[in-house]
């Protein structure tokens, strides 16, 4: 199957859903991350352009490292993300091209106005994927995909609601390999804009490779308990509504909550 990840940055879908990206890559699944942004705001000193260009290889990276058939990042800056008839149509156009089977992204409530412009742009793909008078220059979808959301803690208006949890422990590694490939963000931007309410403050930060990586997975299981070892996913009420057999055979380690 394909299934499609989209995030609104870079390392947005390595955050909540890497285990679960790795343990489908390796089922054989051909699965791709998307960012919407270009990542171009992403650091406390280095951004614009030169930010961009080095978080397209730190996705590269992480692509490789995870097994990923691709990953994707639209022509949108960082932070000026607004949900236009141009940059829907480019995330139409992605789906149908990548033959999307599942799509996966943020919920419409989150702090960030790109998650929540990200969200708006993937559940108005929903159907509009099949109708071939939309974006004729690509051809449509036969069937509207599965669409899921992947886990916040945000609960207004309305809480996330665990609909799968998939257990990635057998994939942890292969998991924090993928978050470890972007250096930009999570050994100096989160540090530095999140400080001990995350990661940690900059000083934080260990200077060898192999300790910043214990460090970065000893702060994701403070910081994300459960939700670190086990991802859990929301079905959207938009696309195509799935029995729990169908996602059970794509979703191995799965549980239907």
């Amino acid at each position: 199957m394909n299934i499609i990840f989209i995030g609104a940055h870079p390392d947005d879908c390595e955050t909540k859903c890497g285990g679960t990206a790795a343990l489908l890559a390796a089922a054989g699944h051909k699965v791709h991350f998307v960012s919407v942004t270009d990542g171009s705001a992403g650091h406390q000193s280095d951004y614009g352009a030169t930010v961009a260009a080095r978080r397209r290889l730190e996705c590269d990276e992480s692509a490789r490292r995870l097994g990923l058939a691709g990953y994707h990042i639209l022509p949108n800056a960082d932070g000026h993300l607004l949900p236009t008839l141009e940059a829907r149509a480019d995330i139409i156009r992605l789906l149908r091209q990548t033959q999307a089977d599942i799509v996966v992204t943020h919920r419409p409530c989150d702090y960030h106005p790109d998650h929540r412009y990200t969200a708006a742009l993937v559940q108005d793909s929903a159907y509009l994927v099949m109708v071939p008078g939309v974006c004729p220059d690509v051809a449509p979808l036969r069937a509207n995909p599965v669409y899921l959301y992947m886990w916040d803690h945000f609960r207004k208006p309305a809480p996330f609601q665990a609909d799968i949890s998939v257990d990635v422990t057998k994939f942890l590694q292969q998991k924090l390999s993928g978050l470890d490939a972007h250096v930009s963000q999570y050994y100096e931007w989160l540090p530095w804009v999140s400080g001990k309410d995350f990661l940690g403050a900059p000083e934080d930060v260990p200077a060898t490779p192999d300790a910043r990586r214990t460090w970065l997975h000893e702060r994701f299981l403070a910081v994300f308990g459960a939700n670190y070892t086990s991802e859990s996913y929301e079905i959207c009420e938009y696309g195509r509504q799935p029995e729990p057999t169908e996602l059970q055979r794509v979703f191995t380690g799965l549980q239907w909550t």
